[in-house]
């Protein structure tokens, strides 16, 4: 079923679309996705041949194991359709500690946003003891877990629960990666399209602090008049 799903995404590899990719996604030499190989899918495309292989983990293994994105892509597709599809709890909690132990395959940002939240993120919902995990996850010198931590908070703001959002971004407003910049701003937008008044006052009290992507980010949902006030400072 393996060889077979790998077929499948061989033969609609698309050679200059990879190219394209290969640049949008940073594959060069010292930037974030170095290395990184694509067949030139898109989302779609990687969405309908994962529905069609219901894989076990240790072939999930295999294919989190490729230097080929769109086959880790997969891979993270039927991991999180098996984390929902399953009703049993011991099930979740492989699947949950499965996904803990791969963070060095889910090495990209698309990587963690289709699957952190689903997983990670639903899981701690239901298991909240456990939620100092992904406060581990935000010392980690891996920039991937550290957006792992704040993208998991996604499936709490889904469920009007903002605290651990709010406290992951508070811890992560020093970091120097643009992309945990941006992965902050968007949750907080997120917390601010259910409680404006939450995100207005953890930007207040913030201000000086917030990089100016995050700060972007989370405002980009105010009316303009509020947007420039914050932009120039002027709150």
């Amino acid at each position: 079923m393996l060889s077979q799903l790998k077929k499948e995404l061989q033969k609609i590899a698309n050679p200059e679309q990879a190219k394209n990719l290969q640049r949008f996604f940073k594959t060069g030499k010292g930037q974030y996705g170095e290395g990184d190989i694509f067949l030139g899918l898109n989302s779609n495309q990687i969405k309908v041949v994962a529905k069609k292989y219901p894989l076990t983990l240790n072939d999930i293994q295999k294919l989190l194991n490729s230097k080929i994105h769109e086959e880790r892509v997969c891979a993270l597709r039927i991991l999180v359709h098996k984390y929902f599809k399953t009703k049993d709890i011991e099930n979740k909690k492989k699947i949950f500690y499965f996904y803990l132990n791969n963070t060095s395959k889910i090495n990209n940002w698309d990587l963690v946003d289709l699957s952190a939240p689903n997983i990670i993120g639903d899981y701690l919902l239901n298991n909240y003891d456990k939620k100092q995990l992904i406060y581990d996850l935000t010392q980690s010198n891996n920039i991937w877990e550290k957006r792992i931590a704040i993208i998991s908070t996604f499936a709490f703001i889904k469920k009007d629960k903002f605290d651990d959002t709010l406290a992951i971004s508070e811890i992560l407003l020093g970091d120097s990666h643009d992309l945990i910049h941006k992965a902050v701003g968007w949750m907080l937008r997120e917390v601010g399209k259910r409680d404006e008044e939450k995100l207005e006052n953890f930007l207040k009290e913030h201000y000086d602090n917030i990089p100016r992507t995050t700060l972007r980010y989370a405002i980009e949902r105010f009316e303009e008049g509020k947007r420039k006030r914050y932009l120039q400072g002027k709150i």
